[in-house]
């Protein structure tokens, strides 16, 4: 009777440690999921006119180099509004997709990176800066110092980014990181 109660125990155990198992592969599979794919979603409604073929509301932040800039300057060029923080693993996953973009791919499309960062979600300056020299980032990177152009721009999820056409009408919204084939077949949809 010992004999068997053992064996059923060590029964149960080995099946509580297949389904941890089983369920932790699972969750990791899921995670890897999310940060392997952003999405384009649906608008939600706003007074500022962020829904798809509506003018992107206009903003001027400074860069990390101290250059004001404003979405208006790039009209004639198709932009991609990127919102992120240093401590978003999705955002560290794009982020040298969206280099490389940048360096292969962007002046013959015609393309700009904004790069804004949600500096009041962030760690500090130190970390701002050590994470654009890690990914060695060239494009501008307006810095968000109060927030509002994140909230303006619905980005509650990060990274977000939008495809801004040449008018400076918004054509595409995407919440969740994009590697390098998305952004060219983003851009590519453009005018």
């Amino acid at each position: 009777m010992k004999k068997l109660l053992g064996l059923l125990l060590v029964g149960i155990l080995i099946t509580v440690l297949v389904a941890g198992i089983v369920k932790k592969n699972v969750e990791e599979r899921q995670a890897t999921d999310r940060l392997n794919a952003g999405s384009v979603v649906e608008f939600l409604p706003t007074e500022e006119g962020l829904a798809e073929g509506e003018t992107a509301p206009d903003f001027e932040l400074t860069t990390l180099e101290g250059e004001a800039v404003r979405l208006s300057d790039y009209k004639g060029k198709k932009v991609i509004l990127n919102f992120w923080a240093t401590w978003c693993p999705p955002c560290r996953a794009e982020m040298p997709d969206m280099q490389a973009y940048y360096e292969q791919q962007a002046d013959k499309e015609n393309v700009e990176i904004l790069a804004v960062n949600l500096t009041t979600a962030d760690k500090g300056m130190d970390k701002i800066n050590a994470f654009v020299d890690e990914f060695n980032l060239t494009f501008p990177i307006p810095m968000d110092t109060e927030g509002d152009i994140g909230e303006l721009y619905q980005a509650a999820s990060i990274p977000t980014s939008y495809m801004i056409d040449t008018e400076g009408k918004v054509q595409q919204k995407i919440v969740g990181p994009m590697n390098e084939e998305m952004m060219e077949e983003f851009v590519a949809d453009m005018e």
